[in-house]
């Protein structure tokens, strides 16, 4: 997205040294000059919206894709999840049996 980000700029930023420059070496009258301006104007600002819309639509195009990854990635983390929560749960059990058996020969000796 950057590199085109910067491509538009680089587009509007030779329109416009391409204008300024037409005007200062333009052997027109000045309402040639003007109209050619003005046409040149409204041609970057097409040049513009539809670069605009085309950054638009890759951006929404990549956070669609993403969506998707993240989604996925989440349920296989919920499912490993699961499966290491009944591990941790079943070890937690094992070692609180250990610990009662502990306490009762503990409990005997006193």
């Amino acid at each position: 997205m950057n590199n085109n980000g910067s491509t538009a700029l680089g587009l509007i930023l030779g329109a416009a040294i391409g204008a300024t420059l037409g005007v200062l070496y333009a052997p027109d009258k000045g309402i040639k000059t003007r109209e050619r301006l003005a046409d040149e104007a409204l041609s970057a600002k097409e040049r513009l919206a539809h670069s605009a819309m085309d950054i638009k639509n890759q951006v929404a195009s990549t956070l669609q894709t993403s969506k998707v990854d993240l989604e996925s990635q989440l349920e296989y983390v919920v499912k490993n999840a699961s499966y290491k929560a009944d591990d941790v749960i079943t070890t937690l059990e094992a070692k609180l049996q250990e610990l009662k058996a502990q306490n009762k020969k503990l409990q005997k000796t006193s």
